[in-house]
């Protein structure tokens, strides 16, 4: 089966969406905690988000199919932490975002597992990945990485208190221009309706730190959404009215990738 899909567009924008898959394969369901088959971390609907706004601009947009309980392709895959002292799920996690464990006892998978899954669907989406943005800089002489992310508002494990509504990440400021993320700062600034914050406990993740090089003409930005600002976060339903707001900011802020600023 193909792990993932690729649309590909005619301007210098390409959208990973890493965390959007939610299948898992039997024979893995059936080693995991009840709780953990409903892949409840999921990026629920990003792709529903971003993907009218990919074919209205032209932007690339890449999304897999496996859930992020197989493998996490935005964390490295040596699987050291992203953030190091802090509690964070890994590249083959076996716990969740509420700290509980995702596998039955003693199935939890070992080396050999893992490195069949960095085989299997880490690696095609990464090589993916890096084949689309360089026919992207090779077309338009450069590109920027939009990696959409999302999650509840409320995860104590990994943070205190409410997310703010828009997380912008750009690896403090390395993985993009200054211009760029100026630019993307001015249009949050601008709007009334939801609380943002930039750098802050999501600074980016794997994808951006390693694909954002903007000194060879590549610049990457993680957005991190609060889930509340466009579902249901218990049931995981879509809310339209509320998702319809937030693609007219989305719609402002990839308009500034594309533009070049």
């Amino acid at each position: 089966m193909d792990t993932f899909t690729l649309t590909r567009g005619h301007v210098p924008l390409l959208i990973s969406l890493p965390h959007d898959g939610s299948w898992l394969p039997e024979e893995l369901a059936g080693r995991m905690q009840p709780a953990a088959r409903r892949v409840p971390d999921t990026d629920w609907h990003v792709a529903r988000l971003y993907e009218p706004l990919a074919q209205e601009l032209g932007a690339s947009l890449i999304k897999p199919v496996a859930s992020r309980y197989l493998v996490d392709l935005n964390r490295p895959a040596d699987g050291h932490a992203l953030y190091p002292g802090r509690r964070e799920t890994g590249l083959v996690s076996t716990i969740g975002f509420d700290g509980e464990p995702l596998y039955l006892n003693g199935q939890e998978p070992d080396a050999d597992d893992i490195q069949r899954r960095i085989e299997t669907w880490w690696r095609p989406y990464h090589d993916a990945l890096a084949e689309e943005l360089a026919r992207l800089l090779a077309q338009h002489g450069r590109a920027v990485l939009w990696d959409a992310h999302s999650i509840k508002s409320r995860v104590p494990m990994l943070f205190e208190g409410r997310l703010p509504d828009f997380n912008l990440g750009t690896a403090d400021g390395t993985s993009c221009g200054a211009d760029l993320q100026w630019s993307l700062t001015r249009v949050l600034e601008a709007q009334r309706r939801y609380d943002f914050v930039v750098n802050g406990r999501f600074k980016g993740g794997y994808i951006t730190r390693h694909y954002g090089q903007p000194a060879e003409g590549v610049q990457a930005v993680q957005l991190e959404l609060a889930q509340c600002q466009y579902m249901d976060e218990e049931s995981f339903a879509w809310e339209p009215a509320k998702a319809a707001e937030v693609q007219a900011t989305l719609r402002e802020l990839l308009l500034c990738c594309v533009a070049g600023n």
